[in-house]
């Protein structure tokens, strides 16, 4: 018994965790490389349900990763799972959540069924949000391309007879 003990609790990825939500899909990857270039965190494993949603249509980015402890006179590794996810993301999860674990739910499979149906058009959602960001950006680059051209037009002193 304690033996078994001993070998679960070795195998165990998440002694801690932290859930981060972002606004928009692309600040997840973002994030996600950041966090694993850090000298002292180690990635152990990826699990990428957003590109590869769960059947149930859930999606998230997971991260198991070894972070230092510090002790008086130590250090330790322990491992850790970062959930990296939209706003969308979360709500979609939040509720599914709440819905699924309601006890002696009549018609399970449509219920199932609709929250996955859910799932997809808040992923379309957020990758519609994604786009708009993209777009609203290059509106900006754009408008400072010509700023920056009319200031130096104005620089410029012509004559014209």
């Amino acid at each position: 018994m304690k033996k078994n003990l001993v070998k679960r609790l070795n195998n165990l990825n998440d002694i801690a965790g932290i859930r981060v939500i972002c606004s928009y899909i692309d600040d997840i990857y973002l994030l996600a490389d950041a966090l694993t270039k850090q000298d002292d965190i180690r990635l152990i494993r990826r699990k990428d349900y957003i590109s590869n949603p769960k059947p149930n249509g859930y999606r998230s980015l997971h991260l198991i990763v070894s972070v230092p402890i510090f002790f008086a006179e130590s250090t330790k590794e322990v491992k850790a799972e970062v959930q990296i996810r939209t706003i969308a993301m979360d709500f979609w999860a939040s509720l599914e959540h709440q819905i699924k674990y309601k006890k002696n739910v009549e018609h399970a499979e449509k219920v199932i069924a609709r929250l996955k149906e859910c799932a997809d058009e808040i992923a379309h959602v957020d990758e519609t949000m994604q786009e708009i960001r993209i777009e609203m950006d290059n509106i900006k680059e754009e408008t400072t391309d010509v700023e920056a051209l009319y200031e130096k037009l104005k620089k410029i002193d012509i004559n014209f007879m």
